[in-house]
């Protein structure tokens, strides 16, 4: 049995899976298609299939990993995002694979698009917020699992800005995520250049995924009818005192250059001809 001093873990999963157009800020454009840019040259094409950012998907799945194998020790896992009235799709496939409730902080659909800091800020806003009414410290937010990047921008910056702002531990590019509850820290193995590095962190932590983490399941149609009734709460930038006036500009948007075909040479002296034409 475990101990009625033992830690409890309320887990926080910002699904920040956002897109350069703002009116698609919380849905990335699917892995699988073809990015094109628009024909104004302002940010992608939105019109194609979209999903919850793939490293988003794997954030959730090692919350609720981690509750199935910590058991009771998991108190809540909470997801929570930005973004118009459809974000609620992206929250609803959170709660289908495991997520308790959800938070959504809603913005207008002609809105700006929040950026980085302003997304670190707001679920900074959001724990004090939850913290600061916990009457318990069992019912404290003490971990917050999110993708390491979006695949639309590729920024990978909010959690380590988030950690900075809450002064808490981080590890990031997490490819092996173990909590210690008992003993008030976790340990994560991170993916480097080198391959892999272990470190050991204190809770309250923030932690970013990586793609050798685990494997998202597939939420199962009972899963799904059960999330249409789990609780979302709405909440809007003003209630938690945040401004998403945007702080960057986009001047433009253009494709890489086409790659050219090659060529064969017939000796080395020749490619030796060629390169110093190249001016190589």
């Amino acid at each position: 049995m475990r101990p009625t001093s033992a830690r409890l873990l309320n887990i926080l999963v910002p699904v920040k899976s956002t897109s350069d157009d703002a009116l698609e800020f919380c849905r990335a454009v699917d892995y699988a298609v073809k990015i094109r840019v628009n024909p104004q040259q302002t940010g992608i094409d939105t019109n194609v299939k979209h999903s919850m950012n793939p490293f988003d998907e794997i954030a959730v799945e090692e919350a609720v990993r981690l509750r199935e194998k910590l058991k009771a020790s998991v108190k809540t896992i909470k997801a929570v995002t930005i973004g118009p009235p459809k974000s609620v799709d992206t929250l609803r496939t959170a709660l289908a694979m495991g997520a308790d409730s959800a938070i959504h902080v809603e913005i207008a659909e002609s809105g700006p698009s929040p950026e980085p800091l302003a997304v670190a800020k707001t679920l900074r806003a959001i724990i004090e917020k939850q913290n600061g009414a916990a009457t318990d410290a069992k019912d404290k937010i003490d971990v917050v699992i999110l993708g390491k990047q979006a695949i639309d921008d590729d920024l990978g910056v909010t959690g380590q800005m988030l950690a900075g702002l809450l002064g808490w531990s981080q590890a990031t590019f997490a490819s092996k995520v173990e909590i210690d509850e008992a003993k008030g820290e976790a340990t994560v193995v991170r993916e480097i250049d080198g391959g892999g590095e272990e470190i050991k962190c204190k809770l309250p932590i923030v932690i970013t995924t990586d793609l050798r983490l685990n494997e998202p399941r597939y939420a199962s149609l009972p899963n799904i009818m059960k999330a249409k009734k789990k609780p979302i709460e709405k909440l809007s930038p003003a209630d938690l005192g945040i401004d998403y006036t945007p702080q960057l500009e986009t001047i433009k948007v253009a494709e890489p250059a086409k790659r050219v075909g090659g060529g064969k040479v017939a000796s080395v002296d020749e490619l030796v001809q060629k390169l110093k034409e190249a001016g190589i």
